[in-house]
């Protein structure tokens, strides 16, 4: 209920830099296909530490 005063958790950091990324390879997509490339990499590097996160919470 009074979530206002928490920090976001290690998850939400992770899913929030995964969804952005994610939006920048699409919008880069159609323009510059290296810089693309490049962003869909951080979003895999990013989905494993979501995965490694997982692992480590016992999910």
């Amino acid at each position: 209920m009074f979530n206002i005063f928490k920090g976001k958790s290690e998850r939400q950091k992770l899913n929030d830099q995964y969804k952005r990324a994610m939006e920048e390879y699409h919008q880069l997509s159609t323009v510059d296909r290296r810089k693309a490339d490049e962003k869909m990499a951080r979003a895999d590097e990013i989905s494993k530490q979501l995965d490694a996160l997982d692992k480590k919470e016992g999910k």
